[in-house]
């Protein structure tokens, strides 16, 4: 790793169950010597990224919330995107989740509603599990070999658990099949009662960007069918490219 990659991983070790670090338990948690550690610190709280709170205590800084502001009003994918998912929520009568991946880290990046009474263990920026629900399976189905190969290495018993393959001949035939399909649909994954249906959208250079789903009550999505699903979330992919091409014309 590059001095700088080592001074942002800090920033990983920052969760809801562990909001706020000291020094030495972030040189212990990260193998740092107490020099290097306190320099990575001291850089980040300049940059904004932590904050003191007390005697060599810290949490995430306001640096985050600026680039999140930027991010909404800046980034491609979420300004092309969320008016073709405004109109796609009111045509399904569902809830739009636009999800992308980075890393091992799967996070939903946006969500429209239209249903206010239906409640979402995860919402925007919150980590979700890698191997559950419409949006991770056809992010995943499309990933490159080597990066499957790693997810794999890294992650084969929850693979076997998620009932994805016992042994990466059956992961990688799974991911083969939903990659053909163009479309997967979950029923129950993440949450009891609600389902997603969700299809894959991907960037200039045909690499998979993200995940839209259409998500709902099961019994919501079993009226419109896998049919009427597919058409509606094709449609909205196909809109979301054309706009991100006008837009880089």
């Amino acid at each position: 790793m590059t001095s700088s990659s080592r001074a942002l991983a800090i920033l990983s070790l920052f969760d809801e169950q562990h909001p706020v670090w000291h020094t030495d338990e972030i040189n212990e948690a990260a193998g740092y010597t107490r020099a290097t550690g306190y320099r990575y610190v001291k850089d980040l709280v300049e940059f904004g990224f932590l904050r003191k709170v007390s005697a060599g205590r810290y949490a995430l800084g306001p640096r985050i919330i600026e680039l999140d502001f930027q991010l909404r009003r800046s980034d491609p994918l979420l300004l092309t995107a969320v008016p073709v998912m405004e109109e796609l929520v009111r045509k399904a009568r569902l809830d739009a989740v636009l999800t992308t991946l980075f890393g091992n880290h799967l996070v939903d990046i946006h969500r429209t509603s239209i249903d206010p009474t239906l409640e979402l263990s995860y919402g925007r920026g919150r980590p979700r599990p890698l191997f559950l629900g419409a949006a991770a399976k056809v992010i995943l189905a499309h990933l490159a070999r080597p990066q499957l190969v790693r997810l794999y290495a890294d992650h084969a018993e929850e693979i076997a658990r998620c009932q994805l393959g016992a042994d990466w001949n059956a992961f990688r035939t799974r991911m083969s099949e939903i990659r053909r399909a163009g479309f997967y649909w979950s029923r129950g994954e993440l949450e009891p009662a609600v389902s997603g249906a969700g299809i894959a959208l991907f960037n200039a250079d045909g690499e998979v960007a993200a995940g839209l789903a259409l998500i709902g009550l099961t019994e919501s999505l079993d009226k419109l069918g896998e049919t009427k699903l597919r058409t509606l979330l094709e449609r909205a992919r196909d809109d979301i490219n054309a706009r991100l091409a006008a837009s880089q014309a």
